[in-house]
């Protein structure tokens, strides 16, 4: 899965510089001459690679409204304000916020690396905020020095006699009985952690020299595929225990893929990882020559995951605003509606990240003319 580092041109677009206007129903995007990659042979784009822009700017606008606690509606675009959507950037995501303010930098807990490993797993295989709260509620503090399976078992099987679902609907864990024997999907998993655990795969994680790297370890367990190999490194990277760019490497999940087939007409010989790459390169040239005004991460650009993200959620927006352009799975429709849990954003970033500093400071200025 080595990835090359091929970085394709781009040039200018045929037919003028014109800046595109917008139409007043939900923001639909007026047709602008095609961009045009130059590589192996010329890459073209649908008009959803328009959107992929537009929907990436007034999405993150909802974020920062939403951030300064603006009232409700946070968008004039039908689509945004119906249905629901990840944030643009991953770790600004409701379950990303918990996992790095709750699980990950909890004052309370152990900051060692088996434990802050142990935690992000634990959490990231059920990627459920009330399981870990539900685990929380009924075993204490959870540490990995305090762990037994009984008793971990005992609280999800009871939860899901009741009725509860124990697990996302985000993405699918793989029941794994195969591989460690037991009839339950999270007994399955609670063994796996443990064989990590007992691998000193933390420690290995902590040496590992890259992010790709880092992915093949985790890669290498049972029913650990391409797809959460790589969200649970990226998960991983947001603790002390690794430090690798988030623009080292990229693997499309199934969503990106869609929104790829849907953004290219032709690739022009590029692969996926390489299309990912080439819009986190020419993202402030794009949002520029769209006439867009995008609002970063208080100074953080764009990431391979952000923009990996990017086209799942295009994908899903394309059904309604381009329904004519269909991916390969074929669907048609947005299942999720959008029901807001808060109005009130408070984010919090990995600290080396530095940029807690810079969400305070703003904070502090907006409370004093408020």
């Amino acid at each position: 899965m080595k990835q090359k580092a091929r970085k394709p041109r781009a040039e200018k677009p045929r037919g003028g510089t014109a800046k595109p206007k917008v139409s007043a129903s939900a923001g639909k995007p007026v047709p602008v001459s095609p961009l045009v990659f130059s590589h192996l042979a010329p890459a073209k784009v649908s008009e959803v690679y328009e959107s992929y822009w537009r929907f990436a700017a007034e999405r993150q606008a909802v974020f920062f409204r939403r951030t300064r606690a603006e009232a409700s509606p946070w968008t004039q675009d039908a689509v945004i304000s119906t249905y629901k959507f990840t944030n643009v950037y991953r770790a600004s995501d409701r379950v990303s916020q918990y996992l790095i303010r709750n699980v990950i930098y909890r004052e309370d807990l152990p900051k060692n690396p088996p434990e802050v490993f142990f935690r992000i797993l634990l959490f990231k295989l059920f990627n459920k905020i009330e399981t870990w709260e539900l685990l929380q509620s009924a075993l204490g503090p959870i540490t990995f020095e305090s762990y037994r399976f009984d008793r971990f078992d005992e609280v999800l099987t009871r939860a899901k006699a009741a009725g509860k679902r124990i697990y996302s609907a985000a993405y699918i864990m793989p029941p794994g009985s195969a591989a460690f024997g037991r009839p339950a999907k999270h007994q399955n998993n609670l063994l796996m952690l443990e064989r990590m655990m007992a691998d000193r795969l933390p420690d290995r994680l902590a040496q590992a020299r890259s992010m790709q790297d880092g992915f093949e370890k985790l890669r290498s367990y049972p029913t650990i595929g391409d797809f959460l190999a790589y969200q649970f490194v990226i998960d991983l990277n947001y603790s002390e225990i690794t430090d690798f760019s988030e623009m080292d490497f990229v693997v499309p999940g199934p969503g990106a893929r869609d929104g790829l087939r849907k953004c290219f007409v032709d690739p022009g010989g590029l692969n996926e990882p390489e299309l990912i790459r080439l819009m986190a390169d020419l993202q402030e040239q794009e949002f520029e020559r769209y006439g867009l005004n995008f609002e970063s991460l208080w100074g953080r650009r764009l990431q391979l995951i952000d923009c990996q993200n990017l086209f799942c959620e295009v994908d899903k927006y394309a059904r309604v605003v381009h329904p004519h352009v269909m991916g390969k799975t074929g669907r048609t429709r947005i299942k999720q509606k959008f029901q807001p849990i808060s109005t009130r954003v408070d984010p919090f970033y990995p600290p080396k990240w530095k940029i807690n500093d810079k969400i305070r400071t703003i904070a502090s200025k907006l409370r004093a003319t408020g």
